[in-house]
């Protein structure tokens, strides 16, 4: 079947072209990167940012933004905004 499956449907490969935005402090977090899926219950738990790279990008990244599919305020079709309070970020983790 070529196309969306139903009207409101988004591919992961669409959501990576977006650039997220945090409305709190309006700073650019990045591009999604990958995606934390539920397969019991069929839904995305959180989108992952890759975080700036470290000095001169030869250790990798230093962090990422795991946020939560509830602080997703709303899917353009440019950006992503989310709203993270400053506690929320960023997740030092899988880097």
């Amino acid at each position: 079947m070529h196309g969306r499956v139903k009207e409101g449907s988004m591919r992961i490969s669409e959501l990576r072209c977006r650039e997220v935005i945090n409305i709190c402090d309006c700073r650019r977090l990045g591009y999604v990167g990958d995606i934390d899926f539920d397969f019991d219950n069929g839904c995305i738990v959180a989108i992952i940012v890759p975080g700036p790279p470290t000095i001169c990008g030869f250790l990798g990244r230093e962090k990422e933004y795991v946020i939560p599919y509830c602080s997703i305020r709303q899917v353009g079709p440019d950006i992503i905004l989310v709203e993270l309070e400053e506690k929320e970020k960023p997740d030092k983790g899988k880097a």
